[in-house]
């Protein structure tokens, strides 16, 4: 473009924040509006795929400013983390002063790109006053029971030498650094969100404007199971074990029960010395095991006979009890009923171990072959004493209820969710808030005391070692407890980085306030957020952390709202021309802050939203920088002409004027449609179209008729490309920005375009006629012909050789047989 992008985009971005375009006014005479993107991790400069993200809200910041909304739009930094850190250490550079810089590199990017947030809301993890507030909300979920320490297996990376939460894990591998995990026994941090599961499968139920695969992929992870759980008498002892079951209609085919090696009931039993041996090495050989592996469905099961039997209350049957890695000990009880007739897994396990098998339901219209695999579907009962001959679903109900009056059982409902594990063994994060005293236990530090204040990162070898770095900071570790005054220790753990982030939605209402974590009627009034943006990947974490602690902090009375966004958009990710995720770890990320100093910020912000539609994952390439190119300067150089008389109405005076004003009028409803649809692609395209039609057709059109065109479309274009559009605007010497002009309304009078008959001849004799647009084009016309059923008949037996093509009245196909 001949224009001096730089200089435009100075110019506009100045005279932005002079207007305060980006600031929420809090006008009571405007609806609301809260856009909010997911917030990033400062680790550089932002690439073309983190921008993605970025524009998508702007444009739908501008359109709503248009529209005559009160936007909030905010902005801030997910600081904390394995990131940061990671990226730190591999430097040789202090986290602080790392994430810094990269806050400072980020921050101007976004600024020079001319985004509108806004920065006096800025957030940054990391701030003493922001994890004061984080701490805050540890305590409180500590002081309602919510939080709580307990030694388990967990998961571990012995790259990053820290524990991971289940939603961390990735095909068993770590989330961050791809390395595979191990477990580890280690006393940890959890906070009860299993005490939350209902609601928050409940509150997907209110969540109409977010993408069902979300909400699908959350159901499957809370995962919801109902059943019945039946006690089993393990014989020769006062042990019992507990099982969970789903199918209490083949309670009378169970053979034998399997318990996860981390069941607490092993410990508890007596085994000789060979026996013992037996079950040790087979549970230290189990729990280094991922459960991905453990429950593999190609992976053969295995397990260790205890030499126990526990009895079938519904029988009296005695049924062997196992060991097996198969069962987790996170789920249901930790055990689990051995039925081989109706279960594949259990089939092969019990010919493997030679385990009798009972059929207790049958086909209802075929026959079964049991020696060759399991029955697994509904049937008839049979072996079931009374309810034998019975549907199995029936018999499902009845069994169940006989279980509960009998006492053996009762009717119960489990999850697959497992309590959030936020313990984390690395320095860059929000310090624990506890206190541990061996008078008084587990101390909570004073509210008064908070933020307890991360030390100095060069007072701190933070390198990973397997243990807490702030465990060997004596300054930090010692402290008296706040309960008896006694010598104590600090937690050296800090909190997993989504913890930070489970909040900030809420803290951006009332950013600067230091009393408290915010004002209750301040987020009541501007909450929840109207729509959110952010990638799919976050689905089963950072999207169901955020959910439960917003129903937390409701519960506790702070909120008055139960779910913290209402509408959720997932941008798609950004490619190389190999199909590749853009990222830096991967070497094929396109700086934003290059590629604007070269090409300035709209062809940026063009190219990033014609790639294709928002919510697909699209390939990167330059050439696309060159038809964005052309476009803007063939719309700069028409606007140009026609920037110079203010007509803001119009009545159009002759056939083509009325052909224009129909398009004009069409776009303006597609580009506001594709905007609330995040299909920019499309919008671009139309307005594309719209300007070529300009172009044909300039010379039939009077100068009054093209200004008025041209108003509106510098107003429509101007949310995908706001500095070339300000530029345009200012011709008209109306207002000090285009942005506070209101969007143009279409006029439903005028949406279609006069509709005609048009023949369609073969050979020239008529075959059919098809309605369409007047003055169609003769491509499209073409186009329509051919898929004609009549046409395509004919197309059968010969080849078209060429057509004839009267505008407005026929077309006639010349089919060579």
């Amino acid at each position: 473009m001949e224009r001096d992008l730089k200089r435009l985009q100075e110019k506009w971005n100045r005279r932005w924040k002079e207007l305060s375009l980006e600031k929420f006014k809090n006008d009571p005479k405007k609806k609301k509006y809260y856009l909010l993107e997911m917030f990033a991790y400062p680790s550089g400069d932002l690439h073309m795929g983190h921008l993605r993200n970025y524009v998508i809200g702007d444009v739908l910041y501008r359109y709503r400013i248009m529209n005559g909304y009160d936007v909030l739009h905010p902005v801030g930094w997910d600081a904390f983390g394995l990131p940061a850190e990671g990226a730190a250490i591999k430097r040789g550079i202090e986290p602080d002063k790392w994430t810094y810089n990269n806050i400072a590199v980020s921050s101007s990017t976004l600024k020079k790109m001319g985004l509108l947030y806004d920065w006096d809301r800025e957030v940054i993890t990391c701030r003493e006053d922001y994890y004061k507030w984080t701490q805050w909300i540890f305590i409180k979920l500590y002081e309602n029971g919510l939080a709580y320490r307990k030694k388990s297996n967990v998961n571990w990376c012995p790259s990053c030498q820290t524990v991971l939460a289940n939603e961390q894990v990735e095909q068993n591998k770590c989330w961050r650094c791809g390395s595979e995990i191990t477990k580890k026994e280690l006393e940890q941090w959890y906070f009860r969100i299993t005490s939350y599961a209902q609601r928050l499968l409940d509150g997907l139920e209110l969540l109409k404007d977010w993408p069902e695969n979300i909400k699908t992929m959350q159901r499957n992870w809370i995962g919801r199971s109902e059943g019945v759980t039946v006690e089993f008498r393990i014989k020769g002892t006062d042990k019992s074990i507990k099982v969970f079951t789903t199918r209490p209609d083949t309670i009378f085919g169970v053979t034998f029960l399997a318990v996860a090696p981390e069941n607490d009931i092993i410990k508890e039993l007596s085994f000789d010395k060979e026996k013992k041996e037996e079950i040790e090495k087979y549970i230290e050989k189990s729990i280094k095991k991922s459960e991905i592996e453990r429950s593999s469905t190609e992976k053969e099961k295995d397990g260790v006979f205890t030499g126990y039997y526990c009895v079938n209350p519904l029988n009296g049957k005695d049924v062997k009890l196992f060991v097996c890695d198969y069962v987790l000990s996170g789920y249901g009880t930790g055990a689990v009923m051995g039925v081989p007739a109706h279960d594949q897994r259990d089939f092969e396990f019990a010919k493997k171990y030679d385990i009798e098998i009972i059929q207790v339901i049958k086909p209802k219209d075929s026959e079964w072959d049991f020696s060759k695999s399991a029955y697994v579907d509904e049937g008839i009962t049979l072996n079931s004493l009374e309810f034998s001959n019975m549907d199995s679903s029936r018999m499902r109900e009845e069994v169940t209820d006989y279980i509960e009056k009998k006492g053996y059982g009762k009717r119960s409902v489990n999850y697959r969710l497992r309590d959030w594990l936020i313990s984390r063994q690395r320095y860059w994060g929000a310090p624990i808030p506890m206190i541990h005293c061996k008078e008084c236990g587990i101390v909570p530090v004073p509210e008064n005391e908070l933020p307890v204040l991360l030390p100095e990162s060069s007072e701190v070898d933070f390198t990973p070692k397997g243990k807490s770095p702030l465990s060997s900071h004596k300054d930090f570790m010692n402290v008296k407890c706040p309960k008896c005054g006694r010598d104590a220790l600090r937690d050296p753990d800090t909190m997993d980085t989504f913890v930070d982030s489970s909040w900030y939605h809420l803290r951006y209402a009332d950013p600067k306030n230091d009393k408290r974590i915010f004002e209750k009627d301040i987020v009541d009034k501007l909450l929840p957020v109207d729509m959110y943006i952010g990638g799919a990947e976050h689905a089963n974490g950072h999207l169901i952390y955020f959910r439960f602690i917003t129903k937390v902090l409701k519960d506790l009375g702070f909120l008055s709202f139960e779910e913290p966004a209402m509408a959720l958009f997932n941008q798609g990710m950004i490619m190389d021309k190999n199909g590749k995720v853009m990222s830096k770890s991967a070497g094929n990320a396109v700086p934003v802050g290059p590629f604007v100093d070269k090409y300035g910020s709209d062809l940026a912000r063009g190219t990033e939203l014609f790639i294709g539609p928002a919510g697909k994952d699209a390939l990167w390439s330059e050439d696309g920088i060159t038809g964005i190119s052309r476009f803007l300067e063939r719309f700069d150089k028409f606007a140009s002409k026609y920037n110079k008389l203010l007509v803001k109405n119009y009545t159009p005076k002759n056939e083509v004027e009325k052909k224009l004003y129909v398009k004009l009028n069409r776009t303006i409803k597609q580009v506001g449609e594709d905007i609330e649809g995040f299909n920019h692609n499309t919008a671009i395209a139309s307005l594309m179209e719209l300007l070529n039609l300009l172009y044909k057709e300039e010379q039939n059109l009077s100068f009054e008729f093209l200004n008025f065109v041209m108003y509106k479309y510098t107003q429509l274009i101007s949310p995908f490309i706001p500095h070339l559009a300000e530029e345009i605007y200012e011709g008209y010497n109306e207002k000090d920005s285009v942005f506070l002009t209101c969007w143009p309304e279409y006029d439903k009078e005028n949406l279609e375009e006069e509709k005609i008959t048009i023949v369609i001849q073969i050979n020239g004799k008529v075959r059919d006629r098809m309605e369409i647009e007047k003055d169609t084009t003769e491509d499209e016309l073409l186009k329509e012909a051919l898929s004609s059923p009549v046409v395509k008949k004919y197309l059968q037996d010969g080849n078209l050789v060429k057509h004839i093509y009267i505008p407005n009245r026929l077309i006639n196909l010349i089919i060579n047989k």
